[in-house]
């Protein structure tokens, strides 16, 4: 089947769908509620496919709403000017800096110089490297940086061949950029975009702030849990390559980083920027307790460091330049690599599901479930069990934006605390790792053709059950001494 036929089948499921929910009503809600099942069931459909691209289906509320008396297009257009749209916008400024001034380059390869050029401390370099870019940057662009380098070291290993399984060491390392930025993300509220569409929808919902630094306490060590999981099993038990330390590849590390030479001034001022930022995010409350006269949040943080960026000017790029360049840290042309789509997709995403909790379907529905279901620790495990899995063929923020809502409702008509379902459903959501269209960092080191799809399936359902297990029981015992709401 082609894919042009593919697509006409996706296109024409989605409209079935909606019309099947509207006319046919085989939940028998309201009419109004008809109306919004309907649109998310076109939209669903159209996500889960790809039918269109993701953020043109978040575009849909904006004309189908008002034009079928759902909401008006003055309230539908506000969702996608929500708050939290603007702290993931801060974040990506930080990150096109770092990458146009090559900084990511210079601390993913001092972490590995620091680890050793064994096979094992290799793959353990670029899984640490990863994961501490991708607290802070997002996951894709995290491996996107990052894959550049490890297949250079690949390459030179390969020129240097000793004794070992240098199969098995390609694909670790391949496991490690990808997995290795899913995991870090989770850190993080800005760390991936499952944690900013959670984080946005349950602040909106229950006026509650979720703090920045009380999810890093949390999730920080559950990250470096799973980092050391990866580690232990891709390189001792599925895929062992008993490469002993390499000079070549030791070499070649101390190569890249020597020509890329001193700390210019670019480098030092998006690094001083990135710093204040992540300091101010940190101890904002500090701040805030400290002083009556303003008061921060994460988005105004995120803000503030992006604007910074337009206005600190670069400096001078190699230290014989006589004078400073007037260029700034970022342009505005700057920002046409600026993941615009995804804050489309918050967008439509809020305003989904504000449609679906007005219409009353969101309580139904958590109502519904509630019937069926009892509280305590194996809710959590089945939540987390179905969130991982469905995330493998879904892509993790759709599912964030229709889950949201769901588990929040279910919580709330069971006597829950929504942050024992939500949050675990959100991390879920973000560790699938069998299959290829799970998560971008999958799709991109499998197009490298270092990995097989039997050994992604295989090494990804062994850490989608320890992932599985470790956010369970972080959710379950710590989750309720450091988060509030």
């Amino acid at each position: 089947m082609s894919k042009s036929q593919i697509k006409t089948i996706s296109l024409l499921s989605g409209i079935m769908l909606a019309i099947l929910l509207y006319f046919v009503n085989p939940f028998a809600v309201s009419e109004p509620a008809a109306r919004v099942l309907a649109v998310a069931g076109l939209m669903i459909t159209w996500w889960v496919t790809e039918a269109i691209p993701m953020p043109v289906v978040a575009l849909l509320p904006l004309v189908l709403f008002p034009l079928l008396k759902i909401n008006t297009i003055k309230a539908t257009a506000a969702s996608y000017g929500n708050e939290v749209i603007f702290l993931f916008m801060g974040g990506f400024m930080l990150g096109l800096a770092i990458e146009k001034w090559n900084l990511h380059r210079r601390i993913a390869l001092n972490i590995v110089r620091a680890t050793g050029t064994s096979g094992n401390r290799i793959v353990l370099g670029f899984i640490l490297a990863t994961g501490v870019l991708s607290m802070w940057l997002s996951n894709t662009a995290t491996t996107m940086m990052m894959f550049p380098i490890a297949l250079s070291v690949i390459h030179v290993m390969k020129e240097n061949k000793g004794e070992g399984n240098y199969g098995h060491f390609n694909l670790s390392l391949m496991l490690a950029i990808a997995w290795g930025s899913n995991f870090g993300g989770i850190s993080t509220i800005i760390g991936t975009p499952p944690n900013v569409q959670f984080v946005g929808y349950f602040e909106k919902k229950y006026n509650t702030n979720i703090d920045f630094v009380d999810w890093m306490l949390l999730f920080t060590p559950l990250a470096l849990l799973l980092m050391l999981a990866l580690y232990f099993l891709s390189t001792r038990v599925l895929f062992p390559n008993r490469i002993k330390s390499s000079e070549a590849a030791r070499k070649h590390i101390h190569g890249e980083i020597s020509l890329l030479g001193k700390l210019n001034t670019p480098e030092k001022r998006v690094l001083l920027i990135f710093c204040t930022t992540a300091l101010l995010w940190i101890f904002k409350d500090l701040i805030n307790s400290s002083q009556s006269i303003f008061r921060l949040d994460d988005n105004m943080i995120a803000i503030l460091g992006g604007i910074s960026l337009f206005i600190f000017p670069a400096g001078r790029k190699r230290e014989n330049e006589e004078k400073e360049s007037a260029e700034a840290l970022l342009d505005w042309t700057d920002t046409k690599d600026l993941a615009w789509g995804i804050l489309l997709l918050f967008g439509g995403g809020i305003a989904l599901a504000d449609a679906l909790e007005k219409a009353g379907l969101i309580t139904q529905l958590g109502t519904w479930l509630g019937q069926y279901a009892g509280g305590g620790i194996m809710l959590v495990f089945m939540i987390t069990l179905l969130s991982i899995f469905i995330s493998e063929v879904m892509s993790n923020v759709a599912q964030v934006i229709v889950f949201s809502p769901v588990v929040c409702s279910l919580a709330d008509s069971i006597g829950m605390n929504p942050l024992l379902l939500g949050i675990p459903m959100t991390l879920a959501a973000s560790c699938a790792s069998m299959l290829p269209m799970g998560t971008p960092p999958n799709a991109i080191v499998f197009a490298s053709g270092h990995i097989r799809l039997k050994q992604m399936i295989k090494a990804g359902l062994v850490m989608n059950l320890v992932a599985l297990v470790l956010i369970t029981l972080f959710s379950w015992y710590l989750l309720p001494l450091l988060m509030k709401g």
